[in-house]
């Protein structure tokens, strides 16, 4: 088949990644091939990783058939066979030929490689297939600092990324403290962009959400969330009742124990808007550390986008944002602005505008007529 992109990303469908939102762009002009995640850690014994195990084996054997709706809406998907040993050079050596021989027959050989594909890559771990599917281009789009991510095996995934940062033609970070890393001749830096109409248009108020003041988050609760610090806010404020949703990747039992903290659990994308909608702040709780540095959370634009007030600790990405944005490091400060943006309701409004209004033109097609334009260049 003549493929325009072949892409290795996370497993497609999931929680949408700043990948899975481009791809989503292009995919309604160009013939795209995804290839679903390679491993970057070792499995471990515990039942995260085994129900991991059970996906990802389910998919290898039941190969459902898809609509012509989401066959447009979608692209081709590829559930790769691969040793999740990044480790080890023999895994790699492994993957490499199981990979080359999975996609190599989706991929119509051309005699001229200026009319191959381009070969697009999340993860460093696709770096042993790059230069041999015919590609005529690779890029290599950084999201986050693998060196610091928690969940990965850092050693040999910090290599796979050198190595495959040289093999490629352009390479594309989210956040310019990423940017850092890489040669600045073939590196540019695309922020992450935002669904802007799915969060701006107006949603009912979820059923779940409870009544009074509420400050909310979604997103992972990991090592990366500060959750002492979620702890003592929530202490000062007894009043008020703080939401908190998304997968719960660690041990959250000191939320748990903190009777105003509301743990709902994971949501679908589309149905965030009902929840950040109608809460009175949304609160991003970050630990200072090299990962977050180093990210650019998709929640930041999308709080915005729904016109929620937003209290923050201090993390890089907030640049360019910080007039809109409550941001301090210390449990009693953050209490202090929750309690003076409540107090600003007449104005809510206004407020609400200000916000949706900065992040408006920073919509993922807006994103993707970016990356089009560097995409035309190689």
């Amino acid at each position: 088949m003549n493929i325009d992109m072949l892409v290795f990303g996370e497993d497609w469908g999931h929680h949408p990644s700043s990948t899975q939102h481009l791809i989503r762009h292009l995919i309604k002009e160009q013939e795209i091939v995804w290839v679903n995640s390679l491993g970057l850690r070792r499995p471990r014994l515990n039942m995260r990783d085994l129900k991991r195990v059970y996906t990802k084996t389910k998919s290898l054997l039941i190969n459902k058939p898809l609509s012509e709706a989401t066959l447009a809406a979608h692209p081709q998907i590829v559930n790769p066979v691969s040793l999740p040993f990044p480790g080890s050079n023999l895994a790699r050596w492994i993957n490499s030929h199981l990979l080359s021989h999975k996609l190599k027959p989706l991929i119509t050989p051309e005699k001229n490689r200026d009319n191959g594909p381009i070969l697009w890559t999340s993860l460093p771990s696709a770096v042993d297939v790059v230069g041999k599917l015919g590609e005529r281009a690779a890029i290599y789009y950084c999201g986050d600092d693998f060196s610091a991510l928690d969940g990965v095996d850092h050693e040999p995934v910090a290599q796979m990324e050198q190595e495959l940062a040289e093999k490629c033609q352009l390479i594309i970070t989210a956040s310019a403290k990423l940017a850092k890393k890489f040669p600045a001749n073939k590196t540019v830096v695309l922020p992450h962009g935002v669904d802007y109409e799915l969060f701006a248009t107006e949603q009912p108020r979820a059923a779940d959400l409870p009544q009074g003041p509420v400050a909310g988050f979604y997103g992972a609760l990991a090592g990366w969330f500060d959750q002492q610090l979620m702890v003592e806010i929530a202490a000062q404020l007894p009043d008020w009742t703080f939401v908190l949703i998304g997968p719960v990747l660690t041990d959250i039992s000191l939320l748990l124990n903190q009777p105003n903290i509301s743990v709902l659990g994971p949501r679908e994308h589309s149905q965030l808007p009902a929840y950040s909608q109608h809460w009175d702040i949304g609160l991003l709780p970050f630990k200072r550390n090299a990962q977050i540095e180093a990210c650019n959370p998709l929640k930041l634009r999308e709080y915005l986008a729904a016109g929620s007030p937003v209290v923050s600790t201090d993390f890089p990405a907030l640049d360019g944002y910080r007039d809109l944005i409550n941001v301090c490091d210390h449990a009693t400060g953050i209490a202090e602005f929750i309690t003076s943006t409540y107090q600003m309701k007449n104005h809510k409004t206004l407020l609400r505008e200000m916000r949706q209004k900065r992040v408006k033109r920073e919509s993922w097609s807006n994103r993707a007529d970016e990356l089009k334009y560097l995409l035309a260049q190689l």
